[in-house]
């Protein structure tokens, strides 16, 4: 379980392929902290910690996880948004964040507010989906690339965030531009709720 407050980029520094599965080698600062089976999000995604070697390590990720976040389009050098799992003893300063992927989504905008940037995603929109509660709602919470932030502006299909300086320069969204592919998590909470209505 995670809150989506993001404590760093990774830089990747090797993924070797192994039948489907990917295994991805990265550097971080805390590298050295970290033990094997330990939970870690990168972009959003809860992977497990399978080797430690001199303040590098790699986790796996299999087919299902690589066909439905953006980890299979990750080239060495690339910066991937991480964050251990939360302490249960301490506040929460994001929201419920379970590390499982729901689905991609493109960047269609990026607009400077003058110090701060207004973020447009688009992603594929599925009615039946919708009413099981995976879709955005205008001051909800949303996970983008392991970034818990606020919903601005939804339709049916695309929804809107606000990025202040801090977040821009400590995740990997400085990175994006128009057409980057980003991993979406909707609101664990909204789900469990449209869930429950339909047995009403």
């Amino acid at each position: 379980m995670f809150s989506g407050i993001v404590e760093e980029y990774a830089t990747l520094v090797a993924l070797v392929k192994e039948q489907e599965n990917i295994h991805f080698t990265f550097k971080c600062s805390f590298a050295n902290e970290l033990k094997i089976d330990q939970s870690i999000s990168h972009n959003g995604v809860c992977l497990t910690v399978v080797h430690l070697d001199n303040g590098l390590y790699t986790v796996t990720a299999m087919k299902e996880t690589l066909e439905r976040s953006n980890l299979g389009l990750l080239q060495v050098g690339d910066k991937v948004n991480i964050e251990r799992s939360m302490l249960m003893n301490g506040r929460l300063d994001g929201h419920i964040v379970q590390g499982h992927v729901d689905q991609t989504a493109v960047c269609t905008e990026i607009k400077d507010a003058d110090g701060s940037w207004y973020f447009t995603f688009k992603y594929a929109f599925d009615k039946e989906m919708a009413k099981r509660g995976y879709i955005t709602v205008d001051k909800g919470s949303v996970t983008v690339n392991g970034v818990s932030l606020t919903v601005c502006n939804p339709t049916e299909e695309t929804f809107q965030v606000a990025i202040i300086p801090y977040t821009y320069e400590h995740t990997n969204f400085h990175t994006f531009v128009v057409g980057s592919v980003i991993n979406l998590e909707f609101d664990i909470i909204g789900k469990y709720i449209s869930r429950m209505i339909q047995y009403k």
